[in-house]
């Protein structure tokens, strides 16, 4: 089976920009700023639709409902969606300053768990990731800080390097700051809780909906200054959802699902990918169905393998 590649969904959002054009060469839908692309979502109202080949027109639902043991491969969970979202970040401003709910409050928030984790593809000079609370803030003086204004001090920040990435359990309070592009993987959950978004306005005009309670209920308020994560290894993000690896390829080395009885996702970061289903170069997220053949490095290549545990 051939590496079945998906249509983007291009997401506007107000701290987005245009990245994805000049970055990875991509066509955007208009000139407006595009802070997310989807490149692999199983939802309701969201869906990815394959772009060409033998799964041509058909939605990453239902090769998941109608193909998944010859697609996906054996002992997977038995879920009505497919458990992942695959994302590339623009961030041209400053996310709102966030959380998810965990797992044991997500039901009765009325909300779904998102555990993700970040890779930084580029970094402007001076970037920071807002991630997890200074150290010494309590609830009650995040409270406060909500009242007037201040949420931002509360909150610790951090400048990575490219090619770093960081976990973000449910839970922990996060923003992407300005100059960055992102790839993300998370759990298959689209709820976020806003908390503070920098007194501006949506590309409505209007104040951006903040939820308050929400994020209080869901905020780990013993969550202080977290770091980036160890990436002396290839696997540089494991949990029970999710297992990502970063890939160095020399020129004629090769990745691909032959032998292995589970699918992969593979986002080329950079080189190209030559093999079974063409070429696939910077920028490219694609599918690796169970048994799929041999993909080789052109010259060099760096990729993100995404596979559940």
């Amino acid at each position: 089976m051939e590496p079945i590649v998906f249509q983007p969904l291009y997401m506007p959002r107000v701290w987005g920009g245009r990245q994805l054009e000049g970055e990875y060469g991509r066509r955007l839908p208009d000139d407006g700023p595009f802070g997310e692309s989807w490149e692999l979502v199983d939802r309701e109202m969201e869906q990815s639709v394959v772009a060409g080949g033998e799964f041509v027109g058909k939605t990453l639902h239902d090769l998941w409902v109608e193909r998944r043991e010859e697609i996906f491969g054996e002992g997977l969970p038995d879920s009505p969606r497919f458990p992942l979202l695959i994302k590339v970040l623009d961030a041209r401003e400053d996310l709102s300053i966030q959380v998810h709910p965990p797992a044991d409050r997500a039901d009765e928030l009325g909300g779904e768990p998102k555990s993700e984790m970040w890779f930084i593809a580029r970094a402007a000079v001076g970037a920071k990731l807002h991630v997890g609370l200074r150290r010494g803030v309590g609830r009650r003086d995040f409270e406060r800080a909500i009242a007037d204004g201040t949420v931002a001090d509360c909150v610790h920040s951090i400048e990575p390097k490219e090619g770093e990435s960081i976990f973000i359990p449910s839970g922990r309070l996060h923003a992407i700051g300005a100059g960055f592009l992102i790839h993300e993987i998370q759990q298959n959950s689209d709820s976020t809780y806003r908390v503070f978004d920098w007194n501006r306005p949506g590309l409505d005009g209007k104040p951006r909906e903040l939820h308050v309670e929400a994020s209080l209920a869901s905020i780990d308020f013993g969550d202080f200054e977290p770091g980036m994560d160890d990436a002396s290894g290839s696997v540089i993000a494991e949990c029970e959802h999710f297992r990502v690896e970063k890939l160095q390829f020399e020129a004629g080395e090769s990745v691909g699902n032959r032998n292995v009885g589970r699918f992969s996702i593979l986002s080329v970061l950079e080189g190209d990918l030559v093999g079974v289903g063409g070429r696939f170069g910077k920028g490219d997220t694609f599918l690796l169905p169970r048994g799929t053949g041999s993909l080789a490095s052109a010259g060099g290549a760096v990729v993100l393998r995404t596979t559940l545990p």
